[in-house]
């Protein structure tokens, strides 16, 4: 296992390696100092210029209306280990670390992704990992990742990284005793891999002086019961101070990670009541404690200093695909004639059931990337590329670990994690993160704030 100080200690002889050169070959030719290292922050967003992936820009740029987003920053995601090395279609990590520099950037988002047994519960997002290969993980993905980001090279930049979607929240509400648990599941909290995988990359990649982990923490329409609220906070700390981690290697954590849930609902509060009926009772609130991504966000912080994280920690909320305009977004509350007649008539999250997650039809790009909006809240961000597909509507074979998850087809009728409900899928989706041309435009086309309104104050 790389430790603390190994990793210093490497970067101490690439340092003494370089100065020693340096001072031999003085009189033949300059050698080009290290990148000045980057001083650390509270907030890594405040003040910092966010790269631009021009993989993801040109794909947005050629899609009709897509200049308008296409220069927005975004995450970069490792969903595997060939990600690291890159290939003729994609930039390898060192190449996009390269080009964020060349744009002049200081800040570099990546997502973390590929747990053994990656996405227990959708089978669309599956990894190429076992449940087993923790070492794989541990030796072919996350130290790999951890050597190249220590580079002197990418010491100016601030480099953010999401943990592991989807993972720790999974171990909460679908390894067993509830209907939507699944056998994938279980065995992933039986054996623990998913905590010592998210405790290893938060041990390691916390070490890295200008690395600032966030912890993926899934969304209010999965964790915002009492029954989760707490447990997922405390499954959180477990991983955490897991193979060597403590909660100083968490910066902080990030909801509505690839995800829909919108980011405020304006025209009904959890408190209401209609006819002597609380809106908890409705049938789109269920009984949650939580309407939004910005209340439940602020809320879960609360929770997570209560249970020893540090009290400075901050939330990201993504918000590329949670807009929910165009002409179906309500102008205010719906009608008082019944409670679920009011909240349905005003949510702005028009989705068929909130447990509804793949390429969601009517969704539109969200608030653009926006530092510090709220209290608590670091950053609204990009995590998942709008125009990115969360998977495929109809079998595929491919080489990359993704099975064909029933959620990602418009004709299945549910489950017990959607109310068994239709999913409200695109049809003729490709694989997860595959381009999807058809949602690109439709995020487009229901954007909110409206894209010719331009991007907001970063």
């Amino acid at each position: 296992m790389r430790t603390r100080g190994t990793i210093m200690h490497g970067l101490r002889r690439r340092l003494a390696a370089l100065s020693a050169l340096a001072m031999g070959a003085a009189l033949a030719v300059a050698i080009p100092a290290p990148a000045s290292a980057a001083a650390r922050v509270d907030n890594p967003y405040v003040g910092a210029t966010a790269y631009v992936n021009p993989d993801w820009s040109a794909k947005a740029a050629a899609e009709p209306g897509g200049s308008a987003i296409a220069d927005e920053p975004g995450f970069v995601w490792m969903d595997r280990i060939a990600a690291i090395e890159g290939s003729s279609e994609a930039k390898s990590l060192r190449e996009h670390l390269d080009t964020a520099l060349d744009q002049g950037a200081n800040l570099f988002q990546v997502v973390i992704y590929d747990l053994p047994g990656r996405d227990c519960a959708a089978l669309a997002s599956n990894g190429e990992l076992g449940p087993t290969e923790l070492d794989r993980y541990k030796n072919e993905y996350i130290d790999p990742i951890s050597e190249i980001l220590a580079d002197p090279a990418y010491a100016s930049l601030r480099i953010v990284t999401i943990i592991e979607p989807d993972s720790l929240p999974n171990l909460v509400t679908n390894a067993g005793g509830s209907e939507g648990s699944t056998e994938a599941c279980a065995t992933m909290k039986a054996n623990g891999n998913y905590e010592k995988g998210v405790g290893y990359a938060l041990h390691t990649l916390g070490a890295i002086p200008n690395v600032y982990n966030y912890v993926d923490a899934a969304h209010h329409g999965w964790l915002g019961w009492d029954s989760n609220f707490v447990p997922a906070a405390q499954e959180f700390k477990k991983a955490a101070t897991t193979e060597g981690a403590t909660v100083a290697d968490v910066t902080g954590f990030i909801v509505n990670t690839a995800n829909y849930s919108a980011l405020k609902e304006p025209n009904f509060a959890v408190t209401d009541t209609v006819n002597g009926t609380q809106v908890r009772q409705s049938k789109w609130v269920d009984w949650n404690y939580y309407v939004d991504e910005l209340s439940f966000a602020q809320a879960l912080r609360t929770e997570l200093v209560s249970q020893g994280f540090a009290s400075d920690i901050g939330m990201l909320i993504d918000t590329a695909r949670n807009g929910w305009g165009g002409s179906d977004r309500p102008a205010g509350p719906g009608p008082t004639t019944s409670v679920d007649a009011y909240v349905d008539g005003g949510r702005i999250d028009r989705r068929i059931h909130a447990g509804n997650w793949c390429n969601q039809s009517g969704a539109g790009i969200g608030e653009r990337p926006t530092t510090a909006p709220e209290p608590g809240i670091d950053a609204y961000v990009w995590a998942k590329p709008p125009g990115e597909s969360d998977g495929n509507s109809a079998p595929i074979d491919n080489d990359e670990g993704k099975g064909f998850d029933r959620m990602c087809d418009p004709t299945y009728t549910g489950n017990g994690r959607n109310g068994n409900n239709l999913t409200g899928a695109l049809p003729d989706s490709p694989l997860a993160g595959h381009w999807f041309s058809a949602q690109f435009q439709e995020l487009v086309q229901n954007a909110y704030p409206p894209l010719d309104g331009g991007s907001l104050n970063r």
